[in-house]
């Protein structure tokens, strides 16, 4: 068996996946598994390689734009043995069979220590910036890890990058009730480089961290005693520790990681002190806790097929009584979509460098919001993306008042993230949100099988949502409608419930039709900032507009409060035109970015 590493330019961009033995894969910039999209300089098809007969194969494909290179020359057939590697673009490309077992007779350690999960929580981040920006690409692994093996892959990336001293990583699994010396079971593994030697975790170590629970670290080199400036580093590692995955979905699994102390000429015996693992071991359980979150989530799935992390109990009510299969077979049907995307996440990862664990659960919660007023309104939760939720109604079941509840949905969210706003230390407080509503034809269905499945929202509408969303940040807004939804949800929901304000005729970026954006409110009872008697002044201000009686639409904007932000846009936009119309005013304002 052997593996092809992929690294480019920075420590994230890599991966090392195992080669199919004489099978034929492409490498190239979107080459699914075997994708390196991080290099513009590879072409989305640009080599073939297949290991076969303990040598990889390579040939170059005709769509590549730029060559490969082996030991300095450019050829475009060649053949490579195990530690060989060729360059292509900006990356390079290492075969390895390097073997891995799992070593019981590694030398007694100097120090053995155990760590508990409130220890580590105590200890500040050491280089906080870069570990956040690590771990700012979290909802990438979440939605590209569709498999255990290519979860593995990320965050071994992620380790590697986060841990600058480590030298290999690796998923390890123990299995239950076996003795010491037997059980150890190697998942997944990766390393830094390709030394002569197989890869040798110590099944002591992993014994013991998975059976007391806990972080467990062996230093077998470089204590603060045995540090000297010049110090040659041994052939064998100086440290490893292993970290438990706790959880009922990855019972008996921990991360394993081992490297070498810095003994540069700059280094200090401060850096050599087997307590400054404490800094890695804290963002090793960080992630040891993503992995049994995904995989804890992936168990629910199959238990509850799935269902209820989707639909509201009126909604799972009608499956029970229903052949579930024909309800939830794809078709084409009329929906309102719900497209929430989260604020402020970089904002407040800088300020919680120290409590990074507490960061994410804030961000879970903050979901969690979304997803609990989307279903308490009868809706379906179809994908989550990175920091954001999509719902929507009109499916399985048919809804009359889809507009009313989709409106209600984002109203609640609405009023949840800005009353957490206003009180200090809150969970929510930091964070704000953006919604767009659309409505249209589209495709909803389960794709999957019973065990696994999703729940798919497909068409233009969706687009429209997301798109309507991204407006919300130029117009200043927190929900806005398309034309369809809008004028539905005037004849659907009463004043008391909400109000509504057309906000600008606009064409977004990239799209070819022009379209009016209206602004979603809460009652006036709810909202008292905006009287009616100001929402018809703007209104009024927005015919003046597209008739092209600029001044008097600029008076009229100046009614309205200075608090209100929306009218910000309308009032810079004349007032950039001096007052005047274009001489080709259609009434429509192009949009130079999508938000």
């Amino acid at each position: 068996m052997a593996d092809l590493i992929a690294q480019g330019m920075n420590s994230h961009q890599r991966w090392r996946r195992t080669l199919p033995r004489g099978q034929t894969i492409v490498l190239g910039r979107t080459a699914g598994a075997w994708a390196v999209p991080w290099d513009d300089q590879i072409s989305r098809r640009h080599a073939e390689v297949c290991w076969q007969d303990g040598r990889l194969k390579v040939h170059r494909l005709p769509t590549a734009r730029n060559p490969l290179f082996v030991r300095g020359k450019t050829l475009d057939d060649f053949e490579l043995k195990s530690r060989e590697c060729f360059v292509a673009g900006q990356t390079t490309f290492t075969v390895t069979d390097d073997a891995v077992s799992v070593s019981i007779q590694m030398d007694t350690p100097v120090e053995e220590r155990a760590f508990r999960a409130h220890e580590l929580q105590e200890v500040p981040f050491r280089d906080a910036d870069r570990r956040l920006e690590i771990l700012s690409r979290l909802p990438d692994v979440i939605t590209g890890a569709t498999t255990d093996s290519e979860l593995f892959i990320q965050l071994g990336n992620m380790l590697l990058a986060g841990i600058p001293q480590a030298e290999a990583v690796a998923v390890v699994a123990m299995e239950p009730g076996k003795q010491q010396g037997e059980g150890v079971e190697i998942l997944y593994w990766d390393r830094r480089l390709t030394p002569d030697r197989g890869f040798q975790p110590s099944q002591r170590l992993i014994q013991k961290a998975i059976k007391s629970q806990q972080s467990v670290s062996h230093i077998w080199e470089g204590g603060e005693a045995s540090w000297r400036p010049g110090m040659t580093a041994p052939e064998k590692l100086d440290w490893a520790f292993c970290t438990p995955v706790r959880g009922e979905s990855s019972a008996g699994w921990g991360l394993y990681v081992t490297g070498r102390f810095d003994r540069s000429a700059g280094a200090t015996p401060s850096q050599t002190d087997p307590r400054d693992l404490r800094t890695d071991l804290k963002f090793t359980e960080l992630v040891a806790s993503l992995l049994s979150s995904l995989r804890q989530v992936r168990l629910l799935q199959r238990r509850q097929a799935v269902l209820s992390q989707f639909f509201s109990p009126a909604v799972l009510g009608t499956l029970d009584s229903e052949d579930a299969d024909r309800l939830l077979a794809p078709r084409e049907t009329e929906v309102t979509v719900l497209f929430c995307d989260l604020r402020g996440f970089s904002r407040e990862s800088d300020r919680a460098a120290s409590d990074l664990m507490g960061l994410l659960e804030r961000v879970g919660k903050a979901l969690g919001v979304m997803t609990h007023h989307i279903l308490d309104h009868g809706g379906v939760i179809a994908d989550f993306q990175g920091d954001a939720a999509l719902g929507f109604w009109g499916w399985p079941i048919a809804q009359p008042d889809t507009i009313k509840r989709a409106c209600q949905a984002a109203l609640g969210i609405r009023t949840q993230f800005e009353a957490a706003a206003r009180r200090t230390g809150h969970t929510l407080t930091g964070f704000r949100m953006g919604i767009g509503i659309a409505t249209g034809r589209a495709v909803a269905g389960k794709i999957g099988t019973s065990d696994q499945a999703k729940v798919g929202v497909f068409g233009p509408v969706v687009n429209l949502a997301s798109r309507l969303e991204g407006m919300t940040k130029i117009l200043q807004t927190p929900i806005l409608l398309d034309e369809a939804t809008a004028q539905l949800a005037r004849q659907q929901v009463p004043p008391d419930l909400a109000r509504f304000r057309r906000v600008a005729r606009v064409k977004p970026y990239g799209l070819d039709s022009a379209l009016t954006v209206t602004e979603l409110l809460p009652s006036a009872t709810e909202f008292p900032d905006l009287t009616d008697a100001h929402l018809k002044s703007y209104e009024a201000a927005l015919d003046a507009l597209l008739a092209g009686k600029w001044t008097e639409a600029y008076d009229l904007l100046h009614k309205i409060p200075p608090e209100d932000r929306v009218k910000d846009f309308l009032t810079v936009f004349i007032a950039q035109h001096n007052r005047v119309p274009p001489p080709d005013w259609k009434g429509v304002i192009s949009l130079a970015t999508k938000s």
